[in-house]
């Protein structure tokens, strides 16, 4: 389908000015995550994961290690020093893809748990595309305790990995009926489109999880087909939920609470402070919108604070941006384009 593609491949706010600096460039960035030290972690397009240390004039950068050829590795997260968690993107169970790694220096990827196994034991209930058990993890986040949080984008659910590579699911997500969008043809992909304000059901397509400054997980969505622009969510899951649900018709009860609305094609989020949350936006104008017409190319960032209100990073300056993360003084990290040649930035 058209988002599994883009994946394995203007909202309310005050805009910033602040424009990003490149601090290293990579080949087709992707996953970013700050460790306890402030160095900062990144995988590219070959699955490649490294180490960058961002101090002085001159940053440094050396290679942790890599998830198995021919994978990308969609997501990292700095656990416990000399140890990283990286995913593989989608495909079928006991090939290597869909799978949660521990990454460390000089040794070979470990499998630590094979997500699209779990999924075929564990179909998405609410799945409108004919592939309940379809996987591909896109969202990582180490916990304290070990265990490891997983948004799957294809599952439309986040799942917690334990140690020993026991799964539960924490929380799914349901689709949101969304009107069809002005701006696309007649027809995408030889089949004719409802006209545009149709209502349609399409999928919330967990994209991206973090542990926000207030201890909760957040998530984030793309949306699903039509893509419809300022219908993706963040939500906030309370810490240690079990099949919580994520439900856009009650978004203010049970353990899985609407935390932002109005936003387009999240494909990562990080922690702000006083529980704000950091956003990142494919394509501000929505993925299909990219997919059909290349140069709507834009990306967005935004502090999304709890109140609702949000303001614009960067604005103008991202192009296809695929990962954010925080450090030290108010740094703001954010990688991309996510094809092609790209970079690591600095924000603020």
């Amino acid at each position: 389908m058209a988002v599994a593609a883009v994946l394995a491949a203007p909202a309310a706010g005050a805009n910033g000015s602040s424009e990003p600096s490149p601090v290293v460039e990579l080949d087709g960035p992707r996953g970013v995550d700050v460790d306890q030290a402030g160095r900062i972690v990144v995988s590219e397009a070959d699955g490649t994961v490294s180490l960058v240390t961002d101090r002085g004039r001159h940053p440094k950068i050396h290679e942790i290690g890599s998830v198995p050829p021919g994978f990308i590795a969609p997501a990292v997260s700095a656990a416990r020093p000399g140890r990283v968690y990286a995913l593989t993107a989608g495909g079928a169970p006991g090939t290597g893809a869909a799978t949660l790694y521990l990454l460390r220096h000089g040794k070979p990827a470990q499998p630590i748990a094979d997500i699209a196994a779990y999924q075929q034991t564990d179909a998405d209930p609410y799945n409108i595309e004919g592939v309940p058990e379809e996987s591909n993890p896109f969202g990582v986040a180490a916990l304290k305790d070990g265990s490891v949080l997983v948004a799957d984008a294809a599952g439309n659910d986040l799942l917690r990995v334990y140690p020993d590579g026991d799964i539960v699911t924490v929380a799914r997500l349901k689709p949101r009926v969304v009107p069809v969008p002005e701006e696309l043809p007649d027809e995408f992909g030889g089949e004719p489109l409802p006209p545009a304000g149709t209502p349609i059901p399409a999928e919330a397509v967990a994209t991206s999880v973090t542990v926000g400054s207030d201890g909760y997980w957040y998530v984030g969505e793309l949306r699903g087909f039509p893509a419809t622009p300022g219908t993706s969510q963040i939500w906030r899951i309370k810490p240690g939920s079990v099949g919580a649900v994520c439900d856009p018709e009650q978004p203010n009860t049970g353990d899985c609470r609407r935390f932002a609305d109005g936003l387009t094609s999240v494909v990562d989020l990080a922690p702000g402070k006083g529980g704000s949350v950091y956003a990142v936006e494919l394509a501000r104008h929505s993925w299909l919108q990219w997919e059909i017409d290349p140069s709507l190319n834009e990306g967005a960032l935004f502090r999304v604070r709890p109140d609702g209100s949000r303001t614009e990073l960067a604005a103008g300056e991202l192009i296809l941006p695929g990962g954010v993360d925080t450090g030290r003084h108010g740094r703001v990290y954010v990688t991309g384009p996510v094809f092609g040649p790209g970079a690591l930035q600095r924000v603020g």
